[in-house]
Parts: C-alpha cells; sequence; structure tokens
C-alpha cells in the first residue's frame, strides 16, 4: 500500500534515519516494522489481519485517525485516505498514549 508522510520529521527518520537518537531504540524499531507491514498490506483488511498491530479506530477528536500499536503505549497514527489510484495510508505521528489527556 502506498504511503505519506504528514510529519517530515518522521519521513526523514524513515528515509534517512534522521534523528533516530533522539527515538527508544525498541519505539524505532518498531516503527520501522510497522511501515514495512503498511507497506506490504495491500489494503487495511491486510492490516487488521495482523492482530498484533490492533489496527483501530480511535474516538473523539480524533475519529478520523486510526494506530497501529508499536511499543508499550507508543502508537502510530494514521489515516485512510483514497484517490484515484486507490486506498493510501498517511502517517500522522507517533504518539505515546501514557502521556494523554483523557
Amino acid at each position: 500500500m502506498r504511503i505519506v508522510f504528514l510529519d517530515k520529521k518522521l519521513e526523514a527518520l524513515y528515509t534517512h534515519e534522521k534523528g533516530r537518537t533522539r527515538v527508544d531504540a525498541a519505539v524505532l524499531e518498531a516503527f520501522f516494522e510497522v511501515v514495512a507491514a503498511v507497506h506490504a498490506a495491500k489494503d487495511p483488511q491486510d492490516l487488521r489481519a495482523l492482530k498484533s498491530l490492533h489496527y483501530e479506530k480511535l474516538k473523539g477528536d480524533r475519529k478520523e485517525d486510526r494506530s497501529l500499536r508499536l511499543h508499550k503505549g507508543r502508537r502510530l497514527v494514521v489515516r485512510e485516505q483514497r484517490d484515484g489510484q486507490g486506498i493510501y495510508i498517511e502517517i500522522v505521528a507517533i504518539d505515546d498514549y501514557h502521556r494523554r489527556e483523557r
């Protein structure tokens, strides 16, 4: 599946590993694995089939977003979009659910 990075720092991290020292090693490893899984997926149903990712819709002010589990409360926040070429994933942010206000 196609991927578009909305966060340029995450794009630099993924493409050039720029800023990797600022990210926990386990989260970084999980980030690369999850993005690879998104690339390999044909559609969002493939992501739902990978139970370890816990691909799910978010609620409240983030109801347009979805998340994929990275490591210990950290999630990769994404959005499903569609254009003339089909469905693609926008990568929004890495979110720490333990620090989020509820």
